[in-house]
């Protein structure tokens, strides 16, 4: 007779499932499309000023219109994932990924055109709150973090095709836009095949419904009672907590996890990032630069962008999220202040191309795998379990509003102050983001979320009081 199932085999022996890749997928798209809808931007803007004939103001708003979309996006499916289900409200990212796309493509001027990418916004929102929780709650553990991962993975990649499109200079910018609602349609078609989360249909009480979501996504024959005895475990205790939801956000011993979740996000987008992503060519090309020149940096600052996530993914774990970041941020800004005096100096022409370029992708190396690592990442791990899907839905509205600011205003500054002024003034913001991260950031890795959460609850959330504790991995064993 063969033994029976233990909470081990669930854990840590389960097989990846057909349905478990086709979740992965299913994130991956939505990372994907995150990616390319706000990176195709880039090289569009080209074509849309000849099109449409349009200034810098115009300009801003249309790229700034998905970022406005975002922030409503994260902040509605917040809500409607936990009404509705995380099921249901991928469906709905899922179509208004497709309409979003389409209208922007056909839109007959400026105005519609704003109007399309403010609908993708909503899309791109929604997915980064609602896509990452779907995936890790339908995970085994053993293969959560790495599934989780694809996420952001996949919005590298979405920038680096958005940059080839771009780059090609042959196709028309409608259909570099509209080509966005293919990957959409089989997302849609995918999620069709999907189950519901089984912690959210435990949340509301249907225990039959989460066993049967449980078990199609599981190995056929495994018992997934352990399994589905955790996550009743898990529910019970978020229910039990005092401190819920957005009220409980205002609690003072969670504020410190609020302040510093909120602030890597701000500064993740101050760091300069998004000015490069969104507006390298339209800058490059302002400045003297061919056109085909300054699609061909995106290219490379779009592959930057992703090898070096692939990188710092791959060693934040053993060097630790506050170390990569406070030592990555003052590359980042040495990188900005050279230059911004090539720019102020006059030392901006042909001959200095290839060191221009050369200082963008040094740039971009040192931000992609740094601070942009921890936008997302803190927000699953730094909240109280009761608070964290409210934390997360703050956090990102932080970030897309922040970004929001930016790319509304970009282009107002440099015509204001200049081109290289503006690379020292973002050059300041990463600066200040190292003061902050140094003085307030906590050491958060090999720490259990309970251990984040004991820190909070004692009023220990300094980076003094993490480095005067053991990590779950260095903790002594207990004397028998």
């Amino acid at each position: 007779m063969a033994a029976p199932t233990t909470r081990d085999d669930v854990q840590g022996s389960a097989r990846l499932t057909g349905s478990i890749v086709v979740v992965a997928l299913v994130s991956a798209i939505s990372g994907l499309l995150y990616g390319y809808d706000t990176g195709i931007i880039s090289g569009a803007l080209l074509q849309i000023t000849d099109e449409f004939g349009i200034g810098d103001g115009m300009k801003q708003v249309i790229a700034a219109s998905i970022l406005l979309g975002a922030v409503i996006g994260a902040l509605t499916c917040s809500r409607l994932s936990e009404s509705q289900g995380r099921r249901k409200t991928l469906l709905l990212v899922a179509v208004v990924f497709v309409v979003g796309a389409l209208w922007a493509a056909l839109a007959p001027n400026p105005t519609m055109l704003v109007l399309g990418r403010l609908v993708l916004g909503f899309a791109v929102g929604g997915a980064t709150q609602t896509a990452p929780i779907y995936v890790a709650e339908l995970s085994p553990t053993k293969f959560r973090g790495r599934l989780v991962l694809f996420f952001q993975i996949a919005i590298g990649v979405g920038i680096v095709i958005s940059t080839i499109v771009g780059a090609t200079e042959v196709i028309d910018w409608r259909i570099a836009v509209g080509a966005a609602s293919v990957p959409a349609a089989f997302m849609l078609i995918m999620m069709l095949r999907l189950p519901e989360s089984p912690r959210w249909l435990a949340k509301t009480g249907d225990a039959d419904g989460a066993r049967t979501a449980l078990e199609r996504v599981r190995p056929h024959g495994l018992d997934v009672g352990p399994e589905l005895d955790e996550v009743r475990e898990a529910v019970r205790a978020e229910e039990e907590q005092s401190t819920r939801g957005w009220r409980g956000l205002r609690e003072a011993w969670v504020r410190p996890a609020l302040v510093v979740g909120c602030g890597v996000a701000i500064f993740t987008q101050l760091s300069g990032i998004e000015m490069i992503i969104y507006y390298s060519p339209t800058i490059l090309t302002d400045n003297g630069f061919s056109t085909s020149v300054a699609l061909r940096v995106s290219v490379a600052l779009g592959v930057t962008y992703l090898v070096t996530q692939l990188i710092g993914l791959a060693i934040i774990d053993r060097v630790g999220r506050r170390r990569l970041t406070l030592i990555t941020l003052p590359g980042a800004a040495l990188a900005l202040i050279v230059l911004g005096t090539f720019f102020v100096t006059g030392n901006s022409g042909p001959e200095m191309v290839p060191w221009i370029i050369a200082t963008l992708i040094v740039f971009m190396a040192f931000t992609a795998g740094g601070i942009q690592l921890m936008g997302w990442l803190t927000g699953s791990e730094i909240y109280p379990l009761a608070t964290r899907a409210a934390g997360a839905a703050a956090q990102s509205a932080s970030l897309w509003g922040t970004n929001l600011l930016i790319t509304l205003t970009l282009l107002s500054i440099i015509n204001t102050i200049g081109t290289g002024q503006t690379f020292w003034l973002y050059a300041a913001f990463n600066v200040i983001a190292f003061v902050f991260l140094w003085r307030k950031m906590p050491e958060l890795t090999g720490r259990s979320l309970e251990q984040i959460e004991g820190n909070l609850r004692r009023g220990e959330f300094t980076p003094a009081d993490f480095a005067r504790q053991p990590t779950d991995d260095s903790a002594p064993t207990a004397p028998r």
